[in-house]
């Protein structure tokens, strides 16, 4: 039987390498579901390509013109986010990939896990979001979840066949992206399209820019907490230029196991949907002799503030990860936008942390007020 794969998001980085390793797999996984916000037209070839049982646009002002291009294939179209948490809790799904960005990841997969699905989750702001309500549902639902960003599948395969008691602490690895040894003065002018110039991964825009300013590790770092079941002191990060060792794990007798492997967001797409089993793929193979030198050093706080912020955030706990998860993404947007500075982005993820309402024991409709409340001081601020 194949593997029966909702893929939300499947217009985005994470979404068209997914498909590509769905082809080049046919024999093992097939394509159920496909979902996008906007990019309705590559949503459109997708759907012609992998004939899913259902498509559906997130932008509903689309939904015609998608619904016209597929009206002669055996494909369900539908539109906007209630058809999208639908789509996740169908019988023909075995598993849910969440590839979309951001926060709208989170209630679509909650759904998911409810219905009992295994997920793939490329949405890290899921469970920096909701960590602890999440979590708690996949116990009580009977739903695995298997990392796909390539720190926490390092951490999750380095973690196989050991006692996780054993485990004394995490080292995630970052690249330190385009900026790696600047200081805050050089910093001052940088614009867009410098930051989206990420030495060694192929991401989307929102993702690359998080990577530059280090807030993506930062969303790591709170990520991996709920995950692995980790208190902060049992976290800790190193830049490591060259990628090449995704992340390890330190025992408790002080030996070090690591997961290495060429930068490559297929692999652990691939180890995340085939999981428990390793799949032979063609992926160009790692070798030693083409890294002689493999180089770390501590990341630089100071500069890079948002990894500091990440930090006393998952310290805080409560509704506070998500106030800087909703604030990162306004900020970000207007950077883009040329709106703000790229230092200036930590300012308002800063100010948003302090000035937002602290929430000990947040539910859901807790998380979803804080979104809401911290997108509109951001922009505010901005």
């Amino acid at each position: 039987m194949k593997k029966r794969i909702a893929l939300l998001g499947s217009t985005g980085s994470i979404g068209v390498q997914t498909l590509e390793v769905i082809e080049s797999h046919s024999e093992r996984f097939a394509v159920s579901v496909l979902t996008a916000q906007n990019n309705v037209g590559l949503l459109i070839d997708q759907a012609k390509k992998f004939l899913p049982a259902e498509v559906v646009i997130g932008n509903t002002q689309k939904y015609s013109l998608l619904k016209d291009a597929l009206k002669n294939l055996p494909i369900q179209v539908s539109s906007g986010i209630q058809a999208m948490n639908d789509a996740v809790v169908r019988e023909d799904v075995d598993m849910v990939l969440t590839a979309v960005v951001g926060y709208a990841g989170l209630i679509p997969t909650t759904h998911a896990i409810k219905a009992g699905k295994d997920i793939a989750l490329a949405n890290k702001e899921t469970l920096v979001v909701a960590g602890d309500l999440i979590t708690e549902l996949a116990a009580r639902y009977g739903s695995k979840i298997i990392p796909v960003d390539s720190e926490h599948s390092a951490i999750f395969q380095s973690l196989l066949g050991e006692d996780s008691l054993q485990m004394e602490k995490i080292i995630l690895t970052a690249s330190g992206g385009p900026f790696r040894g600047k200081k805050r003065n050089a910093l001052v002018g940088i614009k867009k399209e410098q930051a989206l110039k990420h030495p060694n991964w192929d991401m989307g825009a929102k993702i690359t820019i998080d990577s530059a300013s280090m807030m993506n590790k930062g969303l790591e770092v709170i990520e991996a907490k709920w995950l692995f079941g980790l208190n902060p002191d049992q976290i800790e990060v190193v830049v490591h230029p060259q990628s090449i060792i995704h992340s390890l794990v330190q025992f408790k007798d002080s030996s070090i196991k690591a997961q290495m492997g060429l930068p490559d967001m297929r692999l652990p797409i691939l180890f995340a949907l085939g999981y428990p089993e390793r799949i032979p793929s063609n992926f160009e193979r790692f070798s030693f002799l083409n890294y002689p030198t493999l180089s770390f050093e501590p990341p630089d706080t100071e500069t890079f503030r948002n990894l500091a912020i990440a930090f006393e955030a998952l310290k805080l706990g409560g509704n506070v990860p998500c106030t800087i998860n909703a604030a990162n993404e306004v900020a970000v947007e207007a950077f883009l936008q040329d709106r703000i500075g790229f230092l200036e982005m930590s300012d308002v993820i800063e100010k948003c942390m302090h000035q937002i309402d602290y929430i000990e024991k947040p539910g859901i409709t807790d998380y979803v007020a804080t979104d809401s409340e911290t997108r509109i001081l951001a922009s505010s601020l901005i």
